[in-house]
């Protein structure tokens, strides 16, 4: 049985989805008003390999992912260019697919951006301002609305906040993100009122637009309903975002949001946090130059418990590219039989491949555990291959496809 942990209750916990076989899975995915860094990769490529095992394991899943496409950054970084909001974010969101097909992770069923659930969200809106959950207040010159956390019972109990350090003083967040990761503590802006020179969209509610904090509830709950099965992102979600989604999403529905969330570490690179002021923000066009290929890079950012930090060096990808490689070469030496008879000790190693891979797979996705028991595996097939015969030659590629279905750094 899958076993993941569940950033929600702090444990390791048996995958159980809604209805048998069937996952609704949704995954944060860029804000494109600049390019997917390597980091970013990191998480889409976690969250890759869960859709992939889950799939492999017999459950048929439908995923989504965001695309931030209207929020603060981009409507500067647009105005910095000289580009519309949407020729910005057009150019990036082009890059990001080609980064995706280049790292073969799967093209999610659905790819939203947030400009085109302004309706859901305007809707959910409406109903949190009915609830008493929401409410209008002007700052300048513009009619906004925000969220009033206290108001809805339960808020953090994804980031386990201790609500009784929250301030007793009225404050209000105004904008859409801001630097660093600190937890706004205050009541949070869920629609921006026109103001002069912004981004607007005619609504039921009036003139303006859905803010960061409320895209997500709304395409989700748009496109997969209120009720979901899996909600992944990077750890850096577990500040505010993620429980913002789920509040935005229960408050209305009064039904719980996700069953299982899923948060990867971060990524840094030489030891240090990515950063353009550092100027150590690394593409995969970077490693490209270099010689690397899509494949290494995607074996070195799954090589590794997706939960914890993983520090990126060109050194430590070129050694994990050498054991990828490694283990290719002696794939490519056991596609040729050399015996016309089956040999019962390589039938007995081979039948331990899926098994062993399993096994590793179904604690919490330890995809290094999984492939270091692969390895071992294949390097003691590799010693017996001179009694190989066509029939162990099949049977070893067989469960070889299988697992890279999951993979996908194999073949």
């Amino acid at each position: 049985m899958l076993n993941l942990y569940n950033s929600l209750t702090r444990k390791i916990e048996p995958f159980k989805p809604a209805k048998d076989m069937q996952v609704k899975m949704y995954t944060c995915g860029p804000s494109t008003y600049q390019r997917a860094h390597i980091g970013n990769y990191r998480t889409f490529l976690f969250e890759d390999i869960l859709q992939r095992y889950i799939e492999y394991l017999g459950y048929k899943v439908k995923r989504l992912i965001t695309l931030t496409d209207v929020e603060d950054k981009a409507i500067a970084q647009a105005k910095k260019e000289s580009l519309t909001i949407e020729e910005l974010t057009r150019k990036n969101e082009a890059v990001f697919f080609q980064d995706f097909k280049l790292l073969k992770i799967k093209t999610p069923d659905y790819a939203i951006r947030a400009s085109s659930a302004v309706d859901q969200a305007a809707k959910l809106i409406a109903q949190l301002l009915e609830k008493g959950y929401a409410y209008w207040y002007e700052y300048e010159g513009a009619k906004n609305v925000y969220f009033d956390p206290l108001k809805f019972v339960g808020f953090g109990k994804l980031a386990h906040l201790d609500m009784s350090k929250w301030p007793k003083k009225k404050r209000r967040f105004h904008k859409d993100t801001y630097p660093g990761t600190p937890w706004n503590m205050g009541d949070f802006i869920i629609w921006d009122g026109c103001k002069q020179d912004a981004v607007c969209y005619v609504a039921p509610i009036g003139s303006g637009r859905p803010a960061w904090n409320i895209q997500d509830a709304a395409i989700v709950t748009k496109h997969l309903g209120f009720t979901i099965d899996v909600a992944c992102g990077g750890i850096d979600n577990l500040v505010r975002h993620h429980d913002y989604t789920l509040a935005i999403a229960e408050a209305v529905s009064g039904k719980q949001f996700s069953r299982h969330w899923l948060h990867g570490g971060h990524l840094f690179v030489d030891g240090k946090k990515m950063s353009k002021s550092i100027g150590n923000v690394c593409y995969p066009s970077d490693l490209l130059e270099k010689g690397f290929s899509g494949e290494q890079l995607r074996f070195f950012l799954i090589y590794g418990y997706y939960r914890e930090k993983l520090n990126f060096t060109v050194e430590k990808l070129a050694e994990t590219s050498r054991k990828l490689d490694s283990l290719k070469s002696m794939v490519k030496e056991l596609q040729e039989p050399k015996s016309d008879h089956s040999n019962p000790e390589m039938e007995a190693l081979t039948s331990r491949i899926g098994s062993d891979f399993e096994s590793g797979m179904n604690n919490d996705l330890d995809v290094k555990s999984a492939f270091d028991s692969l390895y071992g595996t294949i390097c003691e097939l590799h010693k017996t291959r001179e009694s190989l015969s066509v029939k162990d030659a099949k049977n070893i590629l067989d469960s070889l496809r299988r697992i890279d279905s999951v993979l996908q750094c194999i073949f």
